[in-house]
């Protein structure tokens, strides 16, 4: 099934039933099951893509985040949270935290695996299509291009191990530079 991604798309890939696009535009408004936010350990939603998910959503998804850490404790590095999404389009905003980046430590292994889950928590929560941010590109620090490619290629290698898993998966840049970097990111992974 292909769906309608408008003028907003700039690339695409297939990776069996997966349709990868890279779009330019606002996270919050992708007709998506599913929402990707780059967070804090305390899912403390108070700057970047958080804060734009709880102003548009509502207050709500902050409520179910701070539930979830009083719960469960901080959120570590590859595991993810999911809460609703509150007056979204999507049902689940899934919450992982990415890399503050640092040379001379596995930058791009500690964002592969907050994206891997995610993307295993959307198959948990039967989401059959995501969007995806540049997590920890922004006040983490990981240079945009490098934060992208990386995410590029950990979505393409994820749907190559689980090719029937995801109808859809949106590299959402919310600007131009951003989409861009994805959309190399998508071609070289």
């Amino acid at each position: 099934m292909l769906y309608d991604v408008g003028m907003d798309a700039i690339a695409h890939r297939a990776v069996g039933r997966c349709q990868i696009w890279v779009i330019q535009g606002d996270l919050t408004q992708q007709p998506v099951a599913a929402l990707v936010n780059a967070a804090n350990e305390q899912l403390s939603h108070g700057g970047g893509v958080a804060v734009a998910l709880v102003r548009t959503g509502g207050r709500v998804i902050q409520e179910e985040s701070d539930a979830w850490v009083r719960e469960h404790g901080p959120l570590p590095n590859g595991t993810a949270a999911v809460t609703t999404a509150g007056m979204l389009q999507a049902s689940h905003i899934i919450h992982v935290v990415g890399p503050r980046y640092r040379s001379g430590r596995d930058n791009a292994g500690q964002l592969t695996a907050a994206i891997t889950a995610a993307l295993d928590a959307a198959i948990g929560v039967e989401a059959n299509s995501i969007a995806i941010p540049a997590v920890s590109a922004g006040i983490l620090g990981y240079p945009l291009d490098a934060a992208t490619a990386t995410i590029a290629k950990a979505v393409v290698e994820w749907c190559e191990a689980q090719p029937e898993a995801l109808d859809e998966i949106r590299l959402v840049g919310f600007d131009a530079d951003s989409a861009k970097a994805f959309a190399a990111g998508l071609s070289a992974a």
